[in-house]
């Protein structure tokens, strides 16, 4: 009796457990697209704006790991930090003091460095009018299906973010490259991020659809910068971004952290007024999803989708006729000389 009574328990459980998953399962909406892209950039120069480089550095480093490609992914970074002459840590970039781990393997694959980030080349790359013959690697190649994360650190200000200390991309200029990619089909949904001072103001003309948009500071804020490492000599993360590379590190994982139960909305709040100082921002107008239903990896992982052919191939008389005689070509080719 006891023998069977643990047995039914053990069936209680396992059935209660999978009613438990499939209600989980439930609870998040199916992916709506097929492809992932990201655009990070970095848009600041010199030394003391290290950081800017390791906040771009980082969310780049979570989504690799999490499986969307170099292929899919254009890095653009306005100085070259690691190699700077002031680094004491030749060809390495960190964003955590006592962890010390380095940003900038050799499996970086920087795609627009230096005087290439630009506001043109930006505006270019997501509109998709790149001169011709212009790089695979420097092209935003989405289509309707495609799910697009857009992170930009960098200095701002009220409707601005500057490029090199030198120009600026406007909030409409923000908004004007949306509608563009948007008549044009070229992504499915749009994850865009600003990490800087006053941030919440670039995504404030943005009237295109399926579009979800976050700042790490409202207008008015400034955004604020997290460690100091006291070896290098400057900061060395902001604040945003370091929690929300820390999210994505600590809470997608696993075996297959695609399927994590962690949703879009978990993630916008990850970092709390207490961590972030700054009152990080958030813009749903645009989009027609709930995000505590839509899942974080939706935009910051990627699996590859694979298309199984039920068809079987029929060897058609016209295939049976194509038939290739090697030793007639070789002979033809002896005729003419060519051994």
């Amino acid at each position: 009796m006891r023998i069977f009574n643990f047995f039914f328990f053990v069936l209680l459980a396992q059935v209660h457990g999978s009613s438990v998953q499939s209600k989980i399962e439930s609870f998040f909406y199916d992916s709506t697209h097929t492809n992932n892209w990201a655009v990070l950039v970095c848009t600041s120069r010199f030394w003391f704006n290290y950081r800017h480089v390791a906040n771009a550095l980082s969310i780049y480093q979570s989504i690799k790991r999490l499986g969307i490609p170099d292929s899919n992914i254009i890095l653009m970074l306005a100085d070259n930090i690691p190699c700077n002459a002031r680094n004491p840590h030749p060809g390495e970039i960190y964003n955590y003091p006592e962890l010390r781990q380095n940003l900038y393997g050799l499996d970086v694959e920087v795609d627009y460095r230096g005087y290439e980030v630009s506001v043109e080349n930006l505006i270019r790359l997501l509109t998709d009018q790149l001169p011709e013959g212009t790089p695979r690697n420097k092209r935003l190649l989405s289509d309707h299906q495609s799910n697009i994360l857009i992170y930009l650190s960098g200095h701002g200000g009220d409707g601005f973010l500057k490029f090199q200390d030198h120009t600026e991309l406007t909030s409409t200029e923000v908004a004007d490259a949306i509608e563009t990619m948007s008549k044009n089909q070229r992504y499915n949904e749009i994850l865009f991020i600003v990490d800087s001072c006053q941030s919440a103001s670039m995504y404030s003309e943005i009237t295109s659809p399926n579009v979800i948009s976050s700042a790490s500071s409202l207008v008015g804020e400034d955004s604020l910068s997290y460690q100091r490492d006291e070896d290098i000599g400057v900061y060395v993360v902001d604040r945003y971004a370091y929690f929300a590379h820390r999210f994505l590190e600590d809470n997608l994982k696993g075996s297959d952290p695609l399927q994590r139960n962690v949703s879009l909305t978990q993630f916008l709040n990850a970092c709390t007024k207490s961590k972030c100082i700054s009152t990080v921002g958030v813009s749903t107008e645009n989009y027609q999803r709930s995000p505590d239903h839509v899942r974080a990896a939706d935009f910051f992982g990627s699996r590859k989708y694979q298309k199984v052919l039920t068809e079987e191939f029929e060897e058609t008389l016209a295939w049976k006729e194509f038939q290739v005689d090697l030793e007639a070509v070789k002979t033809s080719w002896k005729n003419l000389g060519v051994e």
